[in-house]
Parts: C-alpha cells; sequence; structure tokens
C-alpha cells in the first residue's frame, strides 16, 4: 500500500492546522495522504494479505532522516504517516526522498522503517527477507 506522504514534522517539531489558510492546506495534505495510506493498509488487511508493507515517498519517522540537515525535517516527512502505518498495521515501511539519511529506522509501534533512496544505500536496490510466521494475516 502506498502514499507520496508529505511533509508536516515530527513529534516536538510539527505543523498544525491552526493559523494561516496556507498552513492549515499544508496540513490537511498530509493528513489525507495518511488517511489514504492507513485505509489502503487496512484494505490489505480485509483482503488477507501475508504480508503488507507501507511505501511512501516521504518519511514517516525522523530516524531515517539523521544525515539531513533537522531544519529541513518538517519538509521531508510526516508523523501522521507512522500513524497511519501503526494503526493499520504493517511488516515493513519503505520510503526514499531523504538521500543524506540513513537506512535504517523504526516507527513507535515497532514497525521496522527502511529508506531506499539511492545514495543512502549506495546501490540500485536493496533486498529485506521478512518472515511470513509472525507476519500480519487476516
Amino acid at each position: 500500500a502506498g502514499t507520496k506522504g508529505f511533509g508536516g514534522g515530527f513529534a516536538g517539531g510539527s505543523g498544525s492546522e491552526f493559523g494561516e489558510p496556507e498552513m492549515k492546506a499544508f496540513v490537511r495534505h498530509t493528513r489525507g495522504c495518511a488517511d489514504g495510506l492507513r485505509r489502503a493498509l487496512e484494505q490489505l488487511d480485509e483482503d488477507g494479505c501475508a504480508v503488507r508493507i507501507a511505501l511512501t515517498h516521504f518519511s514517516p519517522v525522523p530516524d531515517t532522516l539523521v544525515g539531513e540537515p533537522l531544519e529541513i525535517y518538517p519538509f521531508l516527512g510526516s508523523y501522521l504517516l507512522a500513524e497511519a502505518i501503526d494503526g493499520a498495521g504493517a511488516d515493513l515501511a519503505v520510503h526514499g526522498h531523504a538521500h543524506m539519511g540513513t537506512e535504517y529506522g523504526v516507527t513507535s509501534g515497532g514497525v521496522r522503517v527502511r529508506n531506499v533512496a539511492q545514495p543512502v544505500i549506495r546501490r540500485a536496490f536493496a533486498v529485506y527477507r521478512l518472515p511470513l510466521e509472525g507476519a500480519h494475516a487476516a
């Protein structure tokens, strides 16, 4: 299940639907992307998918942004994506966008997150093995 996602920031430094109309629209767009991701992951569960992967362009966690300037974290991802992933459940979350970030992260709910931007993984692709045993199943 996937979405582009959007910015907005993370705990302690995030935007909110308050103030200027442009800021409200910015955060509203992020929330809409996250809500769509949650619905898509829930649909996969209803369809009986044994393994669910959340694919986004923007990061759901700040862990995989380490190496990027702190000042631009709010433009590289949003905690709302992680809330959607944790709320609906996933076995892995994969994103790009953060070219100076790091590969490994985890949501507060324990879902593994991987930044697969080519400058980060230093190859054309990465292979992640997910055990079917213990994976989400309908």
